[in-house]
C-alpha cells in the first residue's frame, strides 16, 4: 500500500486559483499512474484528472481547460493546478494511484477546497 498526504486547499473566490500537492510514500512512485479525485457533500467521489507514468494526462470534462495535473517523480509528488475556479469545484480533493480510473490504495485525509465569494 502507498500512503498519500494532500495539501494546498483553502478558501478562494470564484475565478481564483489554487495549487494542490500530494506526497506519496514508497520507492516506485515513477511507475505509478496517478490521479486526483474529489468528493462533494452528498455526491460520489469522482475522478478529476489523471497522469500516467509516462506523463500522458486526461481530465474530466468539467475541469478540462482549467485544471492541469503534473508530477515530479524525484519528489514523489503529484500536483493539481486549478485555475478559473467555480463554486461547483468545492469539494475535498484526494490523490491516489489509479488503474482505469479506479483508485488502488486507501485514501488519505484529502484537502478541502472551497470556492465562494
Amino acid at each position: 500500500q502507498v500512503q498519500f498526504v494532500e495539501s494546498g486547499g483553502g478558501l478562494v473566490q470564484p475565478g481564483g486559483s489554487l495549487r494542490l500537492s500530494c506526497a506519496a510514500s514508497g520507492s516506485f512512485f515513477g511507475i505509478y499512474d496517478m490521479a486526483w479525485f474529489r468528493q462533494s457533500p452528498g455526491k460520489q467521489r469522482e475522478l478529476v484528472a489523471e497522469i500516467s507514468s509516462g506523463g500522458r494526462t486526461n481530465y474530466a470534462d468539467s475541469v478540462k481547460g482549467r485544471f492541469t495535473i503534473s508530477r515530479d517523480n524525484a519528489k514523489n509528488t503529484v500536483y493539481l493546478q486549478m485555475n478559473s475556479l467555480k463554486p461547483e469545484d468545492t469539494a475535498v480533493y484526494y490523490c491516489n494511484r489509479e488503474l482505469g480510473g479506479v483508485a488502488l490504495d486507501y485514501w488519505g485525509q484529502g484537502t478541502q477546497v472551497t470556492v465562494s465569494s
